[in-house]
């Protein structure tokens, strides 16, 4: 059967990614410059610092990539602290892995105080752990994360189902070894040969999941 489900955050678990676009505009607008939906769409599901990079190189911004992090992530948590939005089917998939004691690890390129507020948000006891953006060397594209969250459950790549929303979280999930499901979201996509692709998790069950995947 599955092993554990090994989940996004942005843009798969809950809906943030307009968030994260608000606050990349707002901070080049600081700098009298324009972030452009193009501009946006290139960096989801992006290492932070290299989003940051991003935003200094095409932005105008001129603060370390580390405080232009800080500033986005506070503005983030902020909005999250308001209303975090989550995915269709998401909410309902947790509580089914908790049904049938399938382990979950969010991986996420987001910081650790983002994840830890989505996190306690969540349905109590659904999450067994986590992988943010901030405890790996090498953030998606590259199988780190992924391989991280097997490490820490000590299970196989190939045993766990990794559903992303974006090119960048696909490629690190499949190239780790992962089941891997697509949900394009904020950007459409087309996935590679291997990888299923899904509309919505709406309506499906982790038996949906792991059909799907063989």
């Amino acid at each position: 059967m599955v092993a554990a489900l090994l989940i996004d955050m942005d843009g798969t678990l809950v809906d943030t990614e307009p968030y994260w676009m608000e606050a990349e505009r707002a901070l080049v607008a600081e700098y009298g410059e324009i972030w452009t939906e193009a501009d946006a769409h290139s960096i989801v599901g992006f290492d932070l610092l290299h989003a940051a990079d991003a935003l200094r190189d095409r932005g105008g911004v001129t603060l370390s990539r580390e405080d232009a992090v800080d500033w986005m992530l506070n503005r983030v948590i902020e909005r999250c602290r308001v209303e975090l939005p989550w995915r269709p089917g998401a909410r309902e998939l947790l509580l089914d892995c908790k049904a049938n004691e399938v382990p979950v690890v969010l991986v996420t390129m987001s910081w650790r105080p983002l994840a830890d507020a989505v996190l306690h948000a969540a349905p109590a006891g659904t999450f067994t752990g986590s992988v943010t953006g901030d405890e790996v060397s090498r953030g998606k594209p590259d199988p780190e994360p992924y391989l991280a969250a097997c490490n820490l459950l000590e299970v196989d790549p190939g045993d766990c189902i990794a559903i992303e929303d974006s090119p960048t979280g696909v490629r690190s999930a499949w190239s780790a070894g992962c089941r891997t499901i697509c949900i394009p979201h904020v950007v459409r996509f087309d996935p590679p040969d291997g990888v299923a692709k899904l509309d919505t998790l709406t309506g499906r069950t982790l038996a949906d999941l792991d059909t799907l995947t063989r």
